[in-house]
C-alpha cells in the first residue's frame, strides 16, 4: 500500500484542476496552505469574483489524529478510536450565470491504524452537478463521462455509484435531490488496494472533461434578475444540505479542520424565500419537473 503515491496523485489533481480553471476564468485562484494543531495541514486555492466562477474553490488537506472522529467511523465502528491519516481533493465552484451549473467533486483516502492490527483503508469520492437551469445535453454528458470513468474497472460501479449519489446528495427535509448527481462512493475498498486507487485516479481524471464543456457552453449565455434571483433561491438549498447532512463537513468540523477551508464550499450569494413555489409552465419549474428527480439519465440514450 503506497499512501505516498496517493498524496502525490491529490497534489497534481489539485494543480492541474486549478491550472485548467484558471484558463476558463482568466483569473488566478490565491493559494492559502495551512497547518493543523493536531497534525497536518493542507492548501486551500480559492477563487472569488472571477470572470465566470462567482466563487470556486479546489482543497487538498493531509491530517493526522489519535482518534477517529464518529463521521468517519459510523461505516466502520470496528476502526472507531484508531489513529487515523486522511487525504483528499475537494472542490465546489460556483459559477455566476445562472445558466451554468455548480459542480462537486472529491477523492479522498482514509487508513486507521493500532499497533498489532492490519491497518483499515478506504477511499470515498464522486462528483455531481448542481444546475438551476436544467439543459438535457448536459445532464447526459456529465453522466456518460461519470459512467465512462468507471467502466473499465467494473460494470457494475456506475449503476450502484449513480444511485448511491441519488440516495445520499437528497435533502430529506425538503424531500427533494440537491442536483441531477452523478456519481458518489465511500468506504470504498473493493479487490486490493491497486485497483481501487486506480478507480478514483480514473474519476479524478475525468472532472474536467465532465464539468468544463458544460460551463464553457452556458457561461456567455444573457441572463437577468429573475435567473439571479432563482439562482440565488436553488443556492440555499446548496447551504441546508451542507450544513445538515453533508459526511465530508462534519468530518472536518468535528475534526477540528480549518473551518475557511471547510465552508469555502458555500456560495457567495443566498437567499430563502417563505413558501415559494415557481409558476407552472416556466423553465423554473421545469427544473423540479424534469431535472431534480433522480432521473436515469442514461438509460434513454
Amino acid at each position: 500500500m503506497d499512501t505516498a503515491a496517493v498524496k502525490d496523485y491529490l497534489l497534481a489533481l489539485q494543480d492541474l484542476i486549478v491550472s485548467r480553471m484558471e484558463q476558463v476564468d482568466g483569473k488566478s485562484f490565491i493559494r492559502d496552505s495551512w497547518v493543523r494543531a493536531e497534525g497536518g495541514g493542507g492548501t486551500s486555492c480559492v477563487l472569488e469574483n472571477g470572470n465566470v466562477l462567482e466563487r470556486g474553490g479546489v482543497n487538498f488537506s493531509h491530517v493526522f489524529g489519535a482518534n477517529l472522529p464518529p463521521s468517519a467511523s459510523a461505516a466502520h465502528p470496528e476502526v472507531a478510536g484508531r489513529s487515523f491519516e486522511a487525504m483528499g481533493v475537494s472542490l465546489v465552484f460556483h459559477p455566476r450565470n445562472p445558466y451554468a451549473p455548480t459542480v462537486h467533486f472529491n477523492v479522498r483516502f482514509f487508513i486507521a491504524t493500532k499497533p498489532g492490527a492490519e491497518p483499515v483503508w478506504w477511499f470515498g469520492g464522486g462528483m455531481d452537478l448542481t444546475p438551476y437551469y436544467g439543459f438535457e445535453e448536459d445532464a447526459v454528458h456529465f453522466h456518460q463521462i461519470c459512467s465512462n470513468a468507471l467502466a473499465p474497472f467494473d460494470g457494475s460501479y456506475y449503476p450502484r455509484f449513480k444511485k448511491w449519489c441519488d440516495e445520499y446528495f437528497f435533502i430529506k427535509h425538503r424531500n427533494e435531490p440537491r442536483g441531477i448527481g452523478g456519481i458518489f462512493f465511500d468506504d470504498f475498498a473493493d479487490r486490493d488496494f491497486d485497483h481501487s486507487f486506480q478507480t478514483v485516479q480514473s474519476v479524478g481524471d475525468h472532472f474536467l472533461s465532465a464539468y468544463v464543456p458544460i460551463l464553457e457552453r452556458r457561461m456567455g449565455m444573457p441572463y437577468g434578475e429573475r435567473e439571479r434571483d432563482f439562482q440565488a433561491f436553488r443556492r440555499g438549498r446548496y447551504v441546508e444540505f451542507n450544513l445538515v447532512y453533508d459526511r465530508g463537513t462534519l468530518f472536518g468540523l468535528q475534526s477540528n479542520g480549518r473551518a475557511e477551508s471547510i465552508l469555502m464550499s458555500m456560495p457567495p450569494i443566498v437567499k430563502w424565500s417563505y413558501q415559494w413555489q415557481p409558476e407552472a409552465g416556466t423553465e423554473e419549474a421545469r427544473l423540479y419537473s424534469n431535472f431534480i428527480i433522480g432521473k436515469d439519465w442514461l438509460g434513454n440514450h
